[in-house]
């Protein structure tokens, strides 16, 4: 996996306030920060900080109220013109009615892709996300870790050089995400995307991340940028080695940190 000096996501003295009619809410404040190429960022905060609007405000579905972003150096309205990110939500999001080709192919089929080349590119991400003999069945006939390789394999599928992904194993069982954070970083090596993760759990941002950003309560402000120092190839029991568990220390104190200073 080859992280490069060049920025996918910049973003400079960002802000958004949501106006409400109980008044207005700072979802973001001064947000200063830089996503290079090719490297796997976790976001982890408290609920309500910011992350989540953070990575909307990348995908171009909320729009700051002040200070800029830039997503491979053109605003987020002219990246998503040019199918520049793959969004993976909290929920699958699988349309029931369409088997699981189907639903991988959706994109595609509005993008305009020929059925030949719908065919192959749903062949191929299937192939990624260990889901080769599952095509012609349903969403309801497999279980929600599957549901959800699927829902990473159609954001794939465009071949987009960005992947956001919004919390995508928080509601499964310790054992399922575990071995999904594990298929997740020999996906992330194999396809050398710049991965955006929003996540709750501090041993998945750990687990994952090149890097990660912590966030205080609202008005949401970063409170840490980590910078990881450990080896790209990462099996499960490296969190039980004293870097890994020195990375959490330090997560936690700035958690803690952001509340502090609120």
């Amino acid at each position: 996996m080859t992280v490069t000096d060049a920025p996918a996501i910049e973003a400079r003295n960002l802000n958004l306030v949501f106006e409400t009619s109980d008044g207005p809410v700072h979802a973001l404040q001064d947000v200063d920060l830089t996503i290079r190429k090719g490297e796997f960022v976790s976001f982890i905060g408290p609920s309500g900080c910011g992350k989540t609007t953070f990575l909307r405000v990348i995908a171009d579905l909320e729009q700051p109220s002040a200070g800029t972003i830039t997503v491979n150096g053109m605003s987020p309205t002219d990246a998503r013109r040019a199918r520049a990110y793959g969004y993976v939500f909290q929920a699958a999001g699988l349309y029931p009615w369409r088997t699981i080709e189907g639903n991988v192919k959706l994109p595609l089929e509005i993008m305009g892709y020929s059925r030949a080349e719908r065919a192959e590119r749903a062949r191929r991400v299937l192939e990624l996300v260990e889901l080769t003999g599952f095509e012609k069945k349903f969403p309801w006939q497999l279980s929600g870790g599957m549901q959800q390789r699927a829902s990473i394999a159609r954001a794939l599928s465009f071949d987009a050089d960005i992947l956001l992904m919004d919390e995508p194993f928080g509601a499964l069982d310790e054992i399922v995400r575990d071995r999904l954070n594990e298929e997740l970083l020999k996906l992330w090596a194999r396809t050398e995307k710049t991965i955006g993760f929003v996540t709750h759990s501090i041993p998945e941002a750990v687990y994952l991340s090149t890097k990660i950003v912590v966030m205080s309560p609202r008005p949401g402000r970063i409170t840490d940028v980590i910078e990881s120092p450990l080896p790209r190839e990462r099996p499960l029991d490296i969190r039980d080695s004293r870097e890994f568990i020195e990375i959490a220390h330090r997560v936690r104190e700035g958690l803690r940190a952001g509340h502090v200073d609120d």
